[in-house]
């Protein structure tokens, strides 16, 4: 694993194109986000979707979500009505994800069998950056250990990870570190599915 010290408010170019290499390698990478560490991978490879699977225990029936730079972004690979491009405006960039139907743009291993997809637009530069650099959505979960407890110490998450992940972009441990909140839009109706981070209120309408 490779280790950068970063500050995300002004990331630096050099580690952002390692992150972006080790992905298009199929590797895995760790970086901040505006709520938890992440642990993320290339949409498009799929040996490097499965190592995440194995890492997380998870299964295509728990799927990850995608990071996107922006809402014109994440029409691509999710179904966008009206009711819902609102509730993303209000929603990014910050601290939710929000369920929404899938697009074919989707990979198959990544879709439940209700085929939908969790989209994350963080309020953190450096992990817009790494999407806009490589140039679609990262495949993305939270760093944690198995028995779900998250992990925001640098320390740990390099030991927990360090035979995983090719590149740990380390921003000290994160300030208020709590999961996303997650909400689902189904037709004109708002689904709470987890209370996090995010304010509810922000999101009505």
């Amino acid at each position: 694993m490779i280790r950068f010290k970063v500050y995300v408010d002004s990331p630096h170019q050099r580690s952002i194109n390692r992150a972006v290499e080790a992905l298009r390698e199929g590797k895995l990478i760790i970086y901040p986000t505006d709520t938890v560490y992440g642990v993320g991978c290339s949409l498009y490879r799929k040996q490097a979707l499965e190592a995440v699977y194995r890492l997380k225990g998870k299964t295509k029936f728990e799927p990850m979500s995608l990071i996107c730079e922006s809402i014109q972004q994440a029409s691509r690979y999710a179904r966008i009505t009206n009711f819902a491009f609102r509730v993303l405006k209000r929603c990014f960039p910050g601290p939710y994800t929000v369920i929404l139907e899938a697009t074919r743009e989707i990979p198959k291993l990544m879709l439940a069998r209700r085929k939908e997809v969790g989209i994350r637009i963080p309020d953190n530069r450096m992990v817009i950056q790494i999407v806009r650099t490589l140039g679609y959505p990262l495949a993305n979960t939270s760093v944690n250990l198995e028995e779900g407890e998250l992990l925001n110490d640098p320390q740990e998450i390099e030991q927990r990870y360090h035979h995983q992940a090719e590149v740990f972009l380390d921003a000290g441990p994160l300030p208020d570190a709590e999961e996303s909140t997650i909400i689902k839009v189904v037709r004109e109706e708002i689904e709470v599915i987890r209370e996090g981070k995010g304010s509810l209120e922000r999101i009505l309408i």
